[in-house]
């Protein structure tokens, strides 16, 4: 599994976040303690907004640990909202265009999970990316997939209602393959105004996704960093969070059931 973090909130250093506090998301790259997989060396990236309408994104196949580029760049940057990422390869081979986060105009997306069984239903996931937004397709791992899908679906609109969507097809495509591995969904979608966190699986087994409020900001991570007297607070199964600045409400999200009554923090 990967390991990510997003922020939302004043501006800030991206190295205050990802390289300076114990247990940091470059230090979870070599040894994170929630994961499967310890190591997540398989590339990493991160995605920032700035003065300009579209983000900027950096990406790498080099481990986060031994990235200078990554490091410098963080040293540097600072920013309202960003998204941060090192990856675990289980679908799509270690290169730049299967490393997170993905882009598409205004929109980052970053994912932790998977779609089970992915390369028996591949072509068939991929004849949902609608023919003008399949040009911008350069992966060929599950979670750019379930990206480009969404931006069909209207993230410009509804970016909950996109993703919902997308995950009822996916999950319909893995049944009715036969296909008996669950889709798993941690995922982070920011469009520079609003960011918002998904926690869900098919399975009642979702990836590790915490929030909590640092300074003037809301960070989201798969797991805690810091000193360890910081209070995390888990995001619930089946649920997306969504931040406005430093502002974070919850509603309900379960692509298996209908939308439900939206709950506030």
């Amino acid at each position: 599994m990967c390991r990510f973090l997003a922020y939302s909130g004043v501006p800030v250093w991206l190295d205050s976040l990802l390289i300076e506090p114990e247990s940091s998301l470059i230090s979870q790259s070599m040894a994170a303690r929630e994961a499967k997989t310890v190591v997540n060396g398989d590339g990493c990236g991160i995605g920032w907004y700035g003065e300009r309408g579209e983000p900027g994104i950096y990406r790498g196949i080099l481990p986060a640990w031994s990235d200078r580029n990554l490091t410098s760049l963080c040293h540097q940057l600072r920013s309202s909202m960003f998204l941060a990422h090192v990856r675990s390869a289980t679908t799509g081979g270690v290169s730049m265009a299967n490393c997170h986060p993905f882009g598409f105009g205004r929109h980052l997306f970053m994912h932790n999970g998977q779609i089970g069984g992915y390369e028996k239903v591949k072509r068939a996931i991929e004849a949902y990316i609608p023919d003008e937004v399949y040009c911008s397709r350069a992966g060929n791992g599950d979670s750019e997939a379930i990206f480009l899908i969404a931006a069909g679906y209207g993230l410009d609109r509804d970016p909950v209602g996109a993703l919902r969507k997308t995950l009822q097809e996916c999950l319909d495509i893995v049944v009715n393959s036969g296909i008996d591995q669950p889709i798993r969904f941690s995922a982070i979608h920011a469009d520079g105004e609003k960011l918002h966190a998904f926690r869900w699986s098919s399975d009642a087994r979702p990836p590790t996704l915490y929030w909590r409020n640092v300074g003037q900001g809301i960070a989201i991570a798969s797991e805690p960093f810091g000193t360890g007297a910081e209070k995390w607070e888990i995001i619930p199964a089946n649920s997306v969070a969504t931040i406005v600045g430093a502002n974070i409400t919850f509603e309900p999200f379960n692509p298996i059931a209908q939308p439900q009554a939206r709950m506030i923090a």
